[in-house]
């Protein structure tokens, strides 16, 4: 049997978007701050609500921006794949603060249909417009890194959504303005809270399924298969698993049935086709001659 370890040092994701972490952390912990104020000032629960899941955006920049630190931090002996799936849970802790977040709300935009109070139409207008500026420029940053990492993903969907649900304030505000109708404050939040639901509902999902190790979306297990069945001499394929390693690196392992035996540089070669035709970075193949011998054989494999 032969084992070999193929291993690329880099992502498909930019490599650092560090910068934008903090430009957009600071950014939406001052307009928080801002309405929070003037939502206390102005009676209006759309713009706490949205001051609510703004901090939980805040929180959630910071999450992931020490997961993506983390993520980028050396193997050890105890710590064998580094702390790469740090940025997974930091994803799903994400997705989770915020559906917390558009309950608590919910409830409180419930109980304001009964008893809707005062809201400063003019202040929610000009607060939340700041907002759709703060959100939209924050969600710029990570335009470019959306695809390749769920963490990069979770912040730019968090921060577009964000933006689309100032501009809903600034309609509520408008609407409480022209027609005195104080019950379009609780009725954007649950609006408001919709848009949440939305937005971080496939945030959710992948997140899941990162953490149960399923074969990542962008991957096709049988593609992968069949590609390992056509190289030559290869007889069979069996214990094969793929699995993310964080938001931005998948690993495989394999069994390669091959009587002949294969050398090095097929299994290098191997390794790169695996790397740039599906984009797994970590690949472990085994080379089998004698199958029988094997635990892992499909008639006892668990």
């Amino acid at each position: 049997m032969v084992h070999i370890h193929h291993q690329h040092g880099h992502s498909h994701a930019p490599k650092d978007f560090g910068r934008a972490f903090a430009i957009g952390t600071a950014l939406n912990l001052a307009y928080v701050i801002a309405q929070v104020v003037f939502g206390i000032v102005a009676h209006s629960l759309a713009l706490l609500a949205d001051a609510g899941h703004n901090f939980g955006d805040v929180l959630g920049l910071l999450l992931a921006w020490g997961a993506s630190y983390l993520s980028k931090t050396r193997p050890t002996p105890r710590r064998t794949y580094g702390l790469g799936r740090s940025s997974i849970f930091a994803a799903l802790a994400n997705a989770i603060l915020l559906l917390v977040a558009v309950g608590a709300i919910t409830w409180e935009a419930i109980r304001r249909f009964y008893s809707p109070g005062e809201v400063a139409g003019t202040t929610v207008i000009i607060v939340a417009a700041i907002g759709v500026l703060v959100n939209g420029v924050t969600a710029l940053f990570f335009f470019s890194g959306r695809k390749q990492d769920l963490n990069i993903k979770g912040a730019f969907v968090h921060m577009a959504a964000d933006a689309a649900v100032s501009l809903g304030v600034v309609f509520a505000g408008v609407g409480i303005l022209f027609t005195g109708k104080h019950w379009i404050d609780p009725l954007a939040s649950i609006a408001i809270n919709a848009v949440i639901v939305w937005g971080t509902w496939g945030l959710l999902r992948d997140s899941i399924a990162m953490a149960l190790d399923l074969v990542p979306s962008h991957i096709d297990i049988d593609a992968v298969r069949g590609f390992l069945e056509q190289q030559d001499g290869v007889t069979a394929v069996h214990d094969l698993h793929i699995w993310p390693l964080s938001t931005t690196r998948t690993a495989l392992t394999v069994h390669l049935e091959m009587p002949t035996g294969g050398g090095d540089s097929f299994l290098h070669e191997l390794c790169e086709h695996l790397h740039h035709q599906f984009g797994i970075e970590h690949s472990t193949i085994q080379i089998e001659q004698d199958s029988s011998a094997c635990s892992l054989t499909p008639d006892t494999e668990v």
